[in-house]
């Protein structure tokens, strides 16, 4: 078997919201999105951690978005959450949300619900089973396999 057809399209996984992805590929480039946030924020600390956040924040939601439509759930879903989040890295980065040693109510208001939906969303979309066989978004990723 050829390289180019079993290496990921990066291209397609960080800027596409068209399509589905299965799990595989998913945790991959969520763990690579990951590892860059958390680098930002270990070297550069909370401001500068916060606009690495916002320049990615399109890359997670494509990532979301497709796996989304794995499970056939909407892309405005993936939307809010990523919404919320800039939200959150915007209250930051404009020093709105307060110290993060002792962060303001307005933070926590903001922080609790996208925490509950991403870690909602983090379980469905890394844990569950794809929609088995064509959807409305594409594909089965997986029929070829299967």
């Amino acid at each position: 078997m050829e390289f180019r057809k079993t290496a990921m399209n990066w291209s397609y996984l960080l800027t596409s919201t068209e399509g589905r992805i299965s799990r595989k590929p998913f945790w991959i480039a969520l763990a690579f999105l990951s590892v860059i946030e958390l680098a930002a924020h270990l070297a550069l600390g909370e401001r500068w951690s916060s606009i690495v956040s916002l320049l990615i924040a399109y890359p997670e939601f494509a990532l979301f978005a497709k796996r989304g439509h794995d499970r056939n759930v909407p892309t405005w879903v993936a939307g809010m959450f990523i919404v919320g989040a800039t939200v959150l890295n915007l209250l930051v980065l404009l020093d709105l949300s307060g110290p993060m040693e002792n962060p303001n109510t307005l933070f926590y208001v903001l922080a609790i619900p996208v925490g509950i939906v991403g870690l909602i969303l983090l379980v469905d979309f890394g844990f569950r089973r794809s929609t088995v066989g064509p959807n409305q978004y594409g594909p089965d990723p997986l029929a070829a396999s299967r």
